[in-house]
């Protein structure tokens, strides 16, 4: 069971001027009046709430905590939460999060992500040994306002050491842009990666649970920067392709959003669409909010959600 995520990616109006998903037959280039993309054999789109019925543009921080914990997390705590999960959500996360529930049933999991050792350690995760020779350096002012995601304190919760930059250069972990040139534009000694390389890492990687994260595409929208966001939107969709591609038989793979974002480049804040929920592999899903990402997880690994 695999879950590729890319933030603020949602199904907009079919009008290139504002939304770069028009500019590329990307998987998630999905839209408004129904029109998209093909997909390829054996994938499924579920048009997928963002909002919960909770007033508001949702946001990051509690979006993404409803799906790795599988709960309606803005409900929950009436409003919609930007940002990092502030001592609720992360109340949330730390006795629900859906990696918490798989290790306690005896499944595995793990994370694809790999971050610099200062950031982890910063923050206190806990992570996998390291000797954190030629890692990316982070300034003290920047350290200090560190804050953890979601994700990751999602995994802390069911107690998975997260991957740093050495296992990015083992081939054991990759880095958030998939292809390791921003870090490397940041003179950390990391090896550029091609998607299929990526993919190959990524399904080597393989647990139970597998988890990979990707945010530039959520970065552009803020920034209303259209090469940007092409640049983000092909990268993430060559990988995800190949991820599907080289998909064991009886793997399930997940690509979602929490939110949308990028396909709607008239404003610089997050949207209240719905998004593009993509499934493949042999089960049916149903999903109908993205809480109900986390839930299948679950109900597909055999666990019985809280």
């Amino acid at each position: 069971m695999a879950v590729l995520f890319t933030d603020g990616v949602g199904i907009g109006a079919r009008d290139p001027a504002v939304n770069p998903l028009c500019t590329g037959d990307f998987l998630l280039s999905q839209f408004a009046d129904g029109s998209g993309t093909a997909l390829p054999t054996g994938v499924r789109c579920c048009v997928t709430d963002t909002t919960f019925g909770v007033e508001g543009r949702p946001q990051s921080a509690s979006n993404q905590t409803a799906i790795y914990t599988g709960s309606p997390a803005p409900r929950r705590i009436g409003r919609h939460l930007l940002g990092y999960p502030n001592a609720e959500l992360c109340a949330l996360l730390a006795e629900e999060s859906i990696v918490k529930q798989l290790t306690a049933a005896g499944r595995t999991a793990t994370f694809a992500n790999a971050y610099p050792v200062e950031y982890l350690d910063a923050l206190g995760l806990a992570r996998r040994a390291s000797s954190g020779a030629e890692d990316l350096s982070i300034p003290e002012r920047f350290l200090r306002k560190l804050k953890a995601s979601a994700s990751t304190l999602a995994m802390a919760a069911g107690g998975v050491a997260l991957r740093t930059f050495d296992d990015a250069r083992a081939g054991e972990g990759l880095t958030h842009d998939i292809d390791g040139s921003l870090a490397i534009k940041r003179n950390a000694s990391l090896p550029l990666r091609t998607p299929a390389e990526a993919a190959q890492i990524f399904w080597s990687l393989a647990a139970d649970f597998t988890l990979f994260e990707h945010f530039l595409a959520d970065e552009a929208g803020h920034a209303q920067d259209h090469e940007g966001a092409r640049h983000a939107l092909a990268t993430f969709d060559a990988f995800a392709r190949e991820v599907i591609l080289r998909k064991p038989a009886d793997a399930q793979v997940l690509i979602c959003s929490d939110h949308g974002n990028v396909e709607d480049l008239s404003s610089r804040g997050h949207t209240r669409n719905p998004v593009a929920v993509l499934s493949a592999g042999e089960a049916e899903v149903s999903i109908r909010d993205v809480a109900d990402v986390g839930r299948t997880v679950l109900s597909l690994l055999g666990v019985d959600a809280r």
